[in-house]
Order: C-alpha cells, then structure tokens, then sequence
C-alpha cells in the first residue's frame, strides 16, 4: 500500500508542476536567450559602434537595411519549419545567431560588419516565429495560453537582467566589456541550445518520458500528414487567418509607442525630463515580468474567448493613448503631476499589454493548420515586423504636424483590431477561439497494474486489473 501511495503522490505533484514535458528546460532557455539578448538590445547603436569601431551612421545605416532585407528570413524558415520540425530551425537559428556575435569583434571593415549583421538578422528575423510554432507543437489548449504568457514574462525578465548585467560588465571593463558582453551573448545561445536540444519533439505520438531526456508531442494527424504541401498559396487565400494578421499589424503599431513615439512626445510635446522614459520602460518590464503569468490565469480561468481577451487587451491600449492626448492638451506644468499620470498611463498600458499578447499569440498558433504551422506564423510575425519598420517615420511625421495625432491614429487603430477580431470569431476555427483545458496524459497501464497487485491483491481486483 505504501508503493501505490508514493508513486500516485509523485505522480501528481508532477503534474502540477510541469503539464508540458520540457517545459522547464524549455523556459530556462528562453530565460537564457532573453539575458543574452538583453545584454546589446537597449543600447543597439552604441553596443555595435564600440564592438566594430564604426560610426554611428554607418552602423545605423547598415543596421537597417540588413533588417529589411532580413524579412526575407521570414517564409524561409517557415518552410524550413514545416519540413523539419521547429527544433532542428530553431537550433540552427541559435547556432546562426551565436556565431554572428561571437564574430562581431572582429567585424572592424564595413564589408564584415555587414555581413555578419546580415546573417545576425536573419537568424533574429525568423526566431520569433519558429519560437512560436514550437509552443504550437509541444502544447494544446489552455496550455499554449499559459506557456505564451510564462514566454513573454521570462523574456522581459531576462531582458532586465541582461541591461544590468551588461551595465555592470562595462562599468568594470569600461571599452572592452562591451566586446565581452557580445562574447556572452554569444554564449547565452549556445547554452539555450544545449537546453533545448533536451527537449525531444516526436511527430505524431504522444509525449513522453524517456530515460535520457524529455520528449514533447508534436500533434500532428493523420490527414494533415498526407495533405499535399499547399505551401505559402493556402496561407495567402486563408482569408480569416490574413485578417488575424492585419489585426495584429494595427496592434504592433500600439506595441511600437513605448519605444518609439513615447520618449518623443514626452521631451517635444509634453516637455518633460528625459529620465521619465526610464522610469516608464523599468515600469513596464518589471510589470510584464512579474504580473504576466498572472494576468493570463486569471483570464483563462474566466473561460474568455481568445477573441474576447485579445480585443479587451486593443480597448486598454485605446484607453492609455486616449490619456495621452488628454495629457497633451492640458500639459501640467507641474514635474510631478506630470511624472505620476505618465506613470498611471504606462500601468494602463501595460495592462493591455499583459492580457493581449498571450491570448494574440495563442490565437494565431491554434488558427494555423499543423501542416504548415511555420508558414502561416512565419506570415503572421511579417505584421510584427513591418509594424516595426513602418512606426518610426510614421510617428515622426504625425509628431511633426501635432503631437496628439500619433496617439489618435494609435487609439482609431487599436478600436478597429478590437472590432476586427471580435467579428473575425464567425470565421476562425473554434478550436482556437475557445480555450480548452487538457487533461494530463493517462498513466502507462503497466504502472496500475504493479501497484493494484501490491495493494490489493484478492482475486477480484486481479481480474479487473486484466
């Protein structure tokens, strides 16, 4: 009796603390990916410009077009995606990624700075929407909502940590830690693959746990497995998931304000003191770090639509830029009023950023059929990345004329993804606007069998047992 008892107390302590096989390793590495990444991303320019000893301008120059023309990573690697698994990409990624950091050092001519910022971009281009078809891969359910929400909270974390880590290491190496920082960097990737290469992806079966290492599921069935690659010509005439990916364009604008248009409006508009930005983006990552695990479970546990708590997460982003252009027109002239209704905006902010972006992300992976998974992501984080490349000049040029139109574009915007996604639920498959809750895979029979004989073992129970 005492057996039974210790395997089904094992049994389900384990399923409360880990229902994806792998996923502790999984969101370690992704803590280790972030720390790395956050090492060089707050302070791109200057980091490329001490590591190659290029200008500003050329490194800004070569910056951008090496990430436009690395969109075209995009449909690369959902393809590659599709046909080996969002593992092995994503493991070539880091290797990809690792070596462009570990060469960057040595990058001094602009010939080789950029070229290896090229292969760089490509490798971060395509990782998001690699990233995202593994979650879709290893988890179903309620639990990509989770584990979307546990990605992004640990990614801001780790991104945290990393600008200390880095501000630390070029505190005591002053020029030189710089060099190390991408060193380190470099060195974050190799061992977030080392992590993920413990996470075995089977196709088609159902995961579990094996001696040396963790294997996840990768569900795919039977149909789809001899569907005919329809390639990237199903995804351009799925018309439901193309209007998924537009709402998400209009909301990446709004992700975009933090970064780019706020630190603008508050020195040319509203006139404040520069550090008020800082205070804004610790705000938001502290926010994201520690509330983002949080917000998502209560949302889920309310049962809402991913539809539903998508398009609440576009209306908090409309209600914080509509503060921001009530701010502009009366502009305290007070520092502290200013500093604290800023603040109580970005918590507004940051609110619809924590409950939008697990519910948009589990979204677009539950619409996108299992066959071609990484082509429909890989077209979907294209709305990521144009957004990207499209705010800063159309903030600047709205800024330009008045500060409170960039804000009153965001607010239209943010209104239309709420209404397009709730209207959007008619068409999408209903496996990926409800949430469903999965149940933990049933235990092998072999283990019920041992432990019933041991328990009880009358003639009765053996039969049944057979």
């Amino acid at each position: 009796m005492r057996m039974f008892r210790r395997r089904s107390g094992r049994s389900s302590s384990r399923s409360r603390t880990a229902r994806i096989a792998g996923e502790r390793r999984m969101l370690v590495a992704m803590v280790v990916d972030a720390t790395g990444s956050g090492m060089y991303v707050p302070f791109s320019l200057v980091f490329f410009h001490h590591v190659t000893g290029l200008g500003f301008a050329t490194v800004g120059l070569v910056l951008t077009v090496v990430g436009l023309v690395g969109l075209g990573a995009l449909p690369l690697a959902g393809a590659a995606v599709d046909r080996y698994g969002a593992q092995r990409v994503q493991l070539f990624l880091y290797g990809v990624r690792g070596t462009g950091f570990l060469l960057y050092p040595f990058a001094h001519s602009l010939p080789a700075f950029a070229a290896v910022a090229l292969a760089t971009a490509f490798g971060d281009r395509a990782f998001p929407a690699v990233q995202q078809s593994l979650i879709g891969e290893v988890a179903q359910g309620a639990d990509r909502d989770r584990l979307q929400a546990s990605s992004r909270a640990l990614r801001n974390g780790g991104l945290g940590a990393g600008s200390l880590l880095a501000s630390l290491v070029v505190g005591l190496a002053g020029d030189a830690g710089f060099t190390a920082a991408a060193w380190l960097n470099a060195a974050s990737f190799a061992l977030a693959a080392v992590l993920m290469r413990g996470v075995r992806v089977v196709r088609g079966v159902r995961g579990v746990r094996g001696v040396r290492g963790v294997r996840a599921e990768r569900r795919v069935s039977a149909a789809d497995a001899a569907k005919p690659a329809a390639g990237y010509r199903q995804v351009f005439a799925d018309r439901p998931f193309l209007g998924l990916t537009g709402v998400n364009f209009l909301n990446a604008l709004g992700y975009s304000a933090l970064s780019v248009l706020f630190p603008l409006y508050l020195t040319t508009r509203l006139r404040g003191p520069q550090a008020i930005t800082g205070s804004a983006f610790t705000l938001n990552t502290v926010m994201c770090a520690a509330g983002g695990v949080v917000i998502a479970a209560r949302v889920r546990a309310r049962g809402a639509r991913r539809t539903r708590s998508t398009a609440l997460g576009s209306l908090l982003f409309a209600a914080a830029f509509a503060a921001q252009i009530v701010l502009g027109t009366f502009r305290p002239g007070s520092g502290i009023v200013l500093g604290g209704a800023l603040m109580v905006i970005v918590v507004l902010y940051t609110l619809g950023e924590l409950v939008h972006s697990p519910s948009a992300g589990a979204l677009s992976v539950a619409a996108a059929p299992e066959a071609l998974r990484g082509r429909y992501l890989a077209a979907y984080q294209l709305s990521w990345s144009l957004s990207a490349a499209v705010a800063p000049s159309l903030f600047t040029a709205l800024l330009s004329v008045d500060g409170r139109l960039p804000w009153a574009l965001l607010v239209g915007t943010s209104l239309v993804a709420a209404l397009m996604v709730v209207r959007l639920e008619r068409v999408l498959p209903v496996g990926a606007v409800q949430v469903v809750q999965v149940a933990p895979a049933a235990p092998a029979p072999a283990a019920p069998v041992v432990a019933e004989r041991v328990a009880t073992p009358a003639p009765a129970a053996a039969t049944a047992a057979r």
